[in-house]
C-alpha cells in the first residue's frame, strides 16, 4: 500500500503509471525461486536472496539519481524497507 500512497501524495502527473511501476517492484521477488525451499517463513530475505543483498540496495539508491530509473528505485527501496521490517518482526 505504501507505493500507492507515495504515488498519490507525491506524483500528480501520470499517477496511475507511476503507481503501477512502483507496484511492479514486487517482481524483484523472482529471486526467491532460486532458493530451496522457495518460501521459508523463518528466513529473512535481506542479504539472503540475490536481488535483496546490500550491494543491490546500493544500486537501487543510485537509481534515485538517474531520472529515468527514479520511480523504479523508489519502488525497489520501498520493497526492501518492507522486507527489512518483516525481518525485524521475526526477531
Amino acid at each position: 500500500m505504501l507505493p500507492i500512497a507515495v504515488g498519490f501524495l507525491f506524483f500528480k502527473e501520470n499517477r496511475a503509471r507511476i503507481i503501477l511501476i512502483m507496484l511492479a517492484a514486487i517482481l524483484i521477488d523472482v529471486d526467491h525461486l532460486l532458493a530451496t525451499p522457495i518460501f521459508d517463513p523463518n528466513r529473512c530475505s535481506i542479504n539472503f536472496h540475490f536481488l535483496h543483498q546490500y550491494w543491490a540496495m546500493v544500486l537501487y539508491v543510485i537509481f534515485l539519481f538517474v531520472k529515468p530509473l527514479r520511480i523504479i528505485g523508489i519502488g525497489l527501496l520501498i520493497h526492501m524497507l518492507a522486507d527489512g521490517i518483516d525481518c525485524l518482526l521475526m526477531i
